[in-house]
């Protein structure tokens, strides 16, 4: 991946969530808050409406980026994925998708290069859209409810003040690591990020 990198002069940055005020502080929708971390980063507004998703254009890392919320709720993810990417003419390899993962601690960050979806539906979506499982996830730990607890209603909950801060950590882990797969590559983002902390 450094060297593609190297040679990739646009990226697409996907962060997953659910539209409306109802699902801004949930879990689900860490991908949205990562990519407002991004777009503050780099001076870069979600002024445009189109492909069924919000999404800008600008600079991170020294990167020419689109990043992009699609609008269509996490389960139906991909087909906007997919038409960004068309529009754009970015390759699967250049695309970077930010999701919770019920299956990590919440003090965790992994990243991929490809695979499977892990139960993911929007990760499915995506595949199933692209026809491939070639492009970078950026995987960040919500944790699992206790066992008595719905999955859904949980990744679904308002998140309490403790809950957010420790949340909000977890955005500023996640969009360094994306920054470090931009500047340096993806295996550099997975020896720095993809560890216990």
């Amino acid at each position: 991946m450094a060297d593609f990198v190297q040679e990739q002069e646009l990226f697409l940055i996907v962060g997953l969530g659910n539209p409306g005020s109802r699902y801004a502080a949930t879990r689900h929708n860490v991908g949205f808050m990562v990519l407002d971390a991004l777009a503050a980063e780099g001076g870069i507004h979600f002024t445009r409406s189109k492909f069924n998703s919000k999404y800008g254009k600008g600079s991170l890392a020294g990167r020419r980026v689109v990043l992009a919320k699609p609008q269509t709720y996490m389960n139906l993810s991909g087909p906007a994925v997919q038409k960004l990417a068309h529009f754009f003419k970015i390759p699967s390899q250049a695309i970077l998708v930010i999701h919770d993962d019920v299956d990590l601690n919440c003090n965790r960050i992994k990243i991929k290069e490809k695979g499977g979806d892990g139960g993911h539906k929007g990760i499915r979506s995506i595949i199933a859209a692209l026809g491939t499982d070639r492009f970078v996830r950026i995987r960040v730990g919500v944790g699992r409810p206790a066992k008595e607890s719905d999955v859904a209603n949980y990744v679904l909950q308002p998140l309490s003040g403790d809950e957010r801060f420790q949340m909000d950590q977890m955005v500023e882990m996640a969009r360094d690591a994306v920054l470090t797969v931009l500047s340096e590559g993806t295996k550099s983002g997975m020896n720095r990020f993809n560890r216990k902390t």
